[in-house]
């Protein structure tokens, strides 16, 4: 959508800029037609602007004179789309990942600190009777093994749980609502896709997440869940859903 709405600028602009380019210039603006166009060739060069600011004026204007003219045309007509469309989509790649990296910047700044702390607890965590570590980093306490079977990364779950930061925080607990939850294995966060294929039904595991595998930098805005935040979660698995 945003691409079609660009060809459009494209094409209003080109008119104008032709129109220019064969001498025809108004310096005064002398009835309410004369506003209304200029003030359209401000907006839609504002948002030729707004979509690609760094346009070489002059092949601009040849690729205009071009297409007005049909003469001297570089690419073929049946080509533009394609060519706008992969331009454009990379330039909104590019633009998101600088924004991440610009977020991440930002939260190690200001929550270095909780970053280090949560690598801290984890390492120290590691020589506590009965947790176990996988290859992700993932660590988990047996708190009770049951005989049912095990979940699928396609498998949707109940179960209940308890989740706290490592200073004891609660910031979420089905335990607590008195419901149980149920989710699909692959839609929640990294720690608990691997964790709950890791148990039997009927089982009740303790996970201690890291940030990496939880919400990262980006947590929800304004949770109690602070970017960088290792993760403790008591989950019990009740039942195997589909």
């Amino acid at each position: 959508m945003k691409v079609i709405k660009f060809l459009i600028v494209v094409v209003l602009v080109s008119t104008v800029v032709s129109c220019n380019s064969q001498g025809i210039t108004k310096k005064s603006l002398k009835s309410e037609n004369d506003t209304v166009s200029y003030v359209l060739g401000l907006d839609i060069a504002n948002k030729l602007k707004g979509n690609f600011a760094d346009v070489d004026k002059d092949l601009f204007i040849q690729g205009v004179i071009s297409g007005i003219d049909s003469t001297n045309i570089l690419i073929e007509a049946d080509k533009i789309d394609g060519i706008l469309r992969e331009f454009f989509q990379k330039k909104q790649v590019e633009m998101r990942e600088k924004q991440q990296a610009d977020a991440l910047k930002k939260a190690e700044a200001e929550f270095g600190d909780l970053k280090a702390e949560g690598i801290k607890f984890l390492e120290d965590n590691k020589s506590v009777k009965g947790v176990q570590v996988t290859e992700s980093g993932l660590q988990y306490i047996v708190l009770k093994e049951g005989s049912g079977e095990k979940p699928l990364e396609t498998s949707k779950v109940k179960v209940h749980y308890h989740g706290t930061l490592i200073d004891g925080t609660v910031f979420d607990s089905s335990v607590d609502k008195g419901t149980p939850a149920e989710f699909g294995v692959n839609r929640v966060i990294k720690g608990w896709t691997e964790g709950l294929q890791l148990m039997n039904v009927g089982s009740k595991y303790k996970f201690f997440i890291p940030q990496e595998l939880a919400y990262g930098a980006t947590p929800r805005p304004g949770g109690a869940i602070k970017p960088f935040a290792t993760l403790i979660f008591e989950v019990e698995l009740l039942e195997i859903v589909k």
